[in-house]
């Protein structure tokens, strides 16, 4: 079952409209506890490796590492639910832990991205940013 955290192979077809389709990395967005629980479905947020710099807050970069093996960015105007039968094989790699828990701060802990209820999209923002400013520090 994946963690939250990681990047998994997910088989996004068949795309509706505007959603990105065909096997891409997805990062796992789900709170732990709805894993631990085998909930029957899990919150993505798909990535790319087709790049657009200064996209934020559409887009925001993740570096290669592990088995994902091109820098990526997330499609955070996509993130949704999907059923777990499309989770194909993972985890291609796991975000630091540090990266994940900075997704932990305050003003994300407040939103109900921790409990794994209802998203605002601002919130979800937010929390990526951190992430994507984390991973991209190259003073750490």
């Amino acid at each position: 079952m994946p963690e939250r955290g990681e990047i998994w192979l997910a088989n996004l077809n068949p795309r509706r409209g505007t959603e990105p389709g065909k096997t891409r990395p997805v990062l796992i967005l789900q709170s732990q506890a709805l894993l631990d629980a085998n909930h029957p479905s899990t919150l993505i947020v798909p990535l790319t490796t087709s790049l657009v710099d200064d996209a934020e807050p559409l887009r925001i970069r993740i570096p290669a590492s592990g088995r994902l093996r091109r820098n990526s960015d997330l499609l955070v105007d996509q993130l949704r639910a999907i059923d777990n039968r499309r989770l194909i094989q993972g985890p291609m790699t796991r975000l630091p832990h540090a990266l994940m828990h900075r997704a932990g701060s305050p003003r994300c802990r407040s939103s109900s991205i921790s409990r794994g209820a209802g998203i605002h999209a601002f919130q979800v923002w937010y929390c990526l940013t951190l992430i994507a400013r984390w991973a991209t520090d190259t003073s750490r």
